[in-house]
């Protein structure tokens, strides 16, 4: 287990470095101008922009730029916002409780639903149901987030036109109201992660029910519900485990729709907001802790499958 551990922390620093590299790279090759932009067209003469250019520091060659950039964040500084001129993992703290409620939330609600819902599709008798089941599946993991969101607005207006449901109000000011303001974007997120683990956990279930412990298990008298939900399931969470740490990063990314259209002040509408400003500073810290917090999702999961499954910690 220690090699693994020091195997997979050695590919996480290198894949780390490989998207800050890209993070940056993907920012400053943008077309555009940010000393422009920020000026303005009626300010934006040559001159100014030169000097403008020169204080943020874009008219070094990309290596120097980066260099300073990552050696700065290193130690924690990502800069300061080319906008507001606060530090920038300030503006981002401000807006990630949001998105990393919108995201926790939509996994357990997708993790929760997702367990039963597989087990029974591999269990049912009967095809029509089954197959009902399955077009259902197929067509949950179609649905993009944003036009289930959308949907889902048109419906609570329609339905209940005094309901707010759009905007955000903190879970310690006000219970209630947190409650009802994330209930539809979790809905709008969690649903086609909830029916992609569902295939998964139905395929994964009928190839366990089909092994010959399971035979042995009710040839002993083993109960249905112990041989299914004890037995069957347990070698079914290691292909689930490794699916759904995959969708909390899709989670994390689908959440920057879902909170435009929910009007959410997550870390999502920061980055858009920022994309628009040229606010590299921003944009850069913002797309690079998102990332990393991917990978070490990603890292997290890789150590509980070692973990359920001997066989995964081979190199």
């Amino acid at each position: 287990m220690t090699r693994t551990l020091l195997l997979r922390g050695l590919e996480l620093l290198a894949v780390a470095f490989g998207a800050s590299v890209l993070t940056f790279l993907m920012i400053h090759l943008v077309p555009g101008d940010a000393a422009q932009v920020m000026l303005g067209a009626a300010d934006a003469s040559p001159e100014k922009i030169a000097a403008l250019r020169h204080s943020l520091g874009l008219d070094q060659p990309l290596v120097v730029q980066y260099a300073l950039w990552i050696g700065h964040a290193l130690q924690g500084d990502f800069g300061t916002s080319l906008w507001t001129g606060r530090p920038v993992l300030a503006e981002i703290a401000g807006r990630v409780p949001v998105t990393l409620e919108l995201t926790c939330v939509s996994l357990a609600v997708a993790v929760v639903l997702s367990l039963p819902a597989g087990c029974l599709m591999a269990t049912l008798r009967q095809p029509a149901a089954d197959l009902t089941l399955r077009v259902l599946c197929i067509a949950g993991v179609t649905v993009p987030s944003f036009w289930l969101g959308t949907l889902l607005l048109y419906g609570a207006g329609r339905l209940a036109p005094g309901v707010a449901v759009v905007g955000w109000v903190n879970f310690s000011e006000n219970p209630a109201g947190n409650l009802t303001r994330i209930a539809l974007p979790t809905i709008a997120l969690a649903l086609p992660v909830m029916t992609a683990l569902s295939r998964v956990v139905r395929a994964a279930m009928l190839e366990a029910i089909g092994q010959d412990y399971i035979r042995t298990a009710r040839a002993k008298g083993v109960a249905e519900w112990r041989v299914i939900g004890v037995h069957a399931l347990r070698n079914a969470l290691i292909p689930f485990t490794t699916t759904a740490g995959i969708m909390a990063g899709y989670l994390f990314g689908g959440s920057v729709v879902v909170e435009q259209v929910f009007a959410l002040p997550g870390l999502g509408r920061l980055m858009i907001g920022a994309i628009a400003e040229r606010n590299y500073p921003l944009i850069q810290a913002a797309i690079l802790l998102a990332t990393l917090t991917f990978v070490f999702v990603n890292f997290a999961v890789d150590l509980l499958y070692a973990a359920l499954d001997p066989r995964a910690r081979e190199p």
